[in-house]
């Protein structure tokens, strides 16, 4: 029973953020109504923020498909532009057309999954990840501001580890042609996350 949970489970996520819209930015610190941040709202916000966005969420879970073909290294060196991106958004923010480009970041995946792109078009998709996870802190004070993108960092690394070590899991049990259907949905996905953000 658990193997053939373990074999169906990335479907039932793709299946699952099939349903949800690409997300504005949203902070963990708005469900507690606190107006100013505080290192440990800062903190909350970025732990939670990839998760309450399902293009985020998807994009580091589809990581740990092509982590499948790639070294841990690989994946820090992702999460390291990501984090980077972050503070240039902080920096340089409102870069025309973010949102969409970040739902089509999940095309790229896709097509990365399929060989039908070389890898380091990855680089630029988390970098895009990245800015537009900056864009709900402009404005806040350093200490704060270093608190979330802690959070961020630390949320996005274990999403990526879990994703990547289920993911090898399934791998072992899922049987041949799975990879392209998963591949084959989050193309759809992203596809429709990229028309919801052109045409709201």
């Amino acid at each position: 029973m658990f193997q053939r949970l373990l074999r169906q489970a990335p479907c039932g996520v793709v299946l699952l953020l099939l349903c949800a819209s690409p997300a504005s930015a949203h902070h963990l610190m708005e469900l507690f109504h606190q107006r100013q941040p505080t290192p440990l709202a800062g903190l909350l916000s970025g732990l939670g923020h990839p998760v309450l966005g399902p293009d985020h969420l998807l994009f580091l879970l589809a990581l740990g498909l092509v982590g499948l073909k790639h070294s841990g290294r690989w994946m820090l060196l992702l999460l390291g532009v990501g984090l980077a991106a972050s503070g240039v958004g902080v920096l340089l923010p409102g870069f025309p057309g973010a949102e969409a480009l970040v739902a089509l970041s999940l095309v790229a995946v896709a097509l990365v999954l399929l060989d039908r792109l070389p890898p380091w078009v990855l680089v630029p998709s988390i970098a895009l990840h990245g800015y537009v996870l900056s864009a709900s802190v402009i404005g806040w004070e350093t200490t704060p501001l270093l608190a979330y993108l802690t959070g961020l960092l630390i949320s996005q690394a274990v999403l990526m580890g879990l994703s990547l070590r289920l993911i090898r899991r399934w791998s072992l049990q899922a049987r041949p042609g799975q990879l392209r259907l998963l591949a084959g949905m989050l193309l759809g996905v992203g596809a429709g996350f990229t028309w919801t953000a052109l045409v709201p």
